[in-house]
């Protein structure tokens, strides 16, 4: 992949953009400089990625340029958040010293900094402190990972790509048993809010130009009821609803190298907690069909919140 010609391609773009969001073209060309920086950074020293990483805030403030270098895509006036009164039961939770995992779409590489904005208003501090599962995608690729090192993540090969490379496989499947180590550790400790996407992937658009929300995979379900089953401190879980695949589209195909186009474009974006969903709810005797029958049911909390975002 040659970075410098698509850091060209996203340059012009940006600034374009920025422009039309009323930023000063000295703001962008200023949060351009320092972003190219970045990835000239991670092409000659590529950032090596703990099990679960801390974002780091110094002496560079990933987290704060993360957010400020996208905002400008994320039309925010236009933008919406409900379940309001959902999310301040989520916080009263964590308050509590409880966990709360978000049983979530995937749209873009970008979806950390938009709940980011779409909460900076009235609940910063989840924004903030909310830990995303990552797959190895955010976490290598020279493009993403200045936003990635911003974040709280637990870095988790996903099935799709643990094979890839073979010689890799068993490296991989040691770094996941570590992450999930911690992650039981985590939740024992309390007060934690994660973000998972069950589907493994981002959503993607179908043959009739619709944006289709990705099926949950029962297996990774699972795994995150029977850890928050094993930790000492309650956890709950809420489907989470995101639109944001318009200002950063991922590629029409799933691709296993790294260095995909990017294309960006300002667009608003939209998110919808729902309920609290009971994971116990489901009685079935055949463990196979009981697991499958839950990841249904949260596949189709998200799908119902997301329909009802403005088209």
């Amino acid at each position: 992949m040659n970075y410098k010609e698509t850091l060209h391609e996203v340059s012009e773009t940006y600034r374009t953009i920025a422009a039309e969001a009323g930023e000063p073209p000295e703001t962008a060309n200023r949060l351009m400089a320092v972003f190219v920086k970045l990835v000239e950074e991670q092409v000659r020293a590529p950032h090596a990625f703990e099990p679960y990483h801390r974002r780091i805030t110094a002496p560079f403030d990933y987290y704060a340029f993360g957010v400020e270098f996208l905002r400008p895509l994320m039309d925010k006036g236009r933008s919406t958040f409900t379940g309001r009164e959902v999310m301040q039961r989520v916080a009263a939770q964590l308050a509590a010293g409880e966990n709360v995992i978000f049983l979530a779409n995937h749209q873009n590489e970008a979806d950390p900094q938009a709940i980011s904005i779409l909460l900076e208003d009235e609940f910063p501090a989840i924004g903030r402190e909310m830990i995303f599962v990552a797959g190895e995608r955010v976490i290598t690729d020279p493009l993403t990972v200045p936003f990635s090192m911003g974040r709280n993540l637990l870095c988790i090969f996903s099935k799709r790509h643990i094979d890839h490379p073979p010689e890799q496989k068993a490296a991989k499947q040691l770094h996941n048993r570590r992450a999930l180590e911690q992650m039981t550790q985590l939740l024992s400790d309390g007060g934690h809010c994660i973000y998972v996407a069950p589907s493994g992937g981002r959503d993607r658009i179908n043959k009739d130009g619709v944006v289709d929300v990705a099926p949950f995979d029962a297996q990774s379900v699972e795994m995150f009821h029977l850890m928050a089953q094993r930790a000492t401190r309650p956890t709950h879980f809420y489907p989470m609803a995101l639109a944001t695949y318009h200002f950063m589209p991922p590629p029409d195909t799933v691709q296993v190298e790294l260095g995909e186009p990017r294309r960006i474009r300002r667009s608003p974006i939209h998110m919808a907690i729902a309920p609290e969903f009971d994971m116990h709810a489901f009685k079935q005797e055949d463990k196979h069909e009981r697991r499958e029958a839950r990841a249904q049911a949260a596949w189709r909390a998200v799908c119902e919140a997301y329909a009802r975002f403005p088209a």
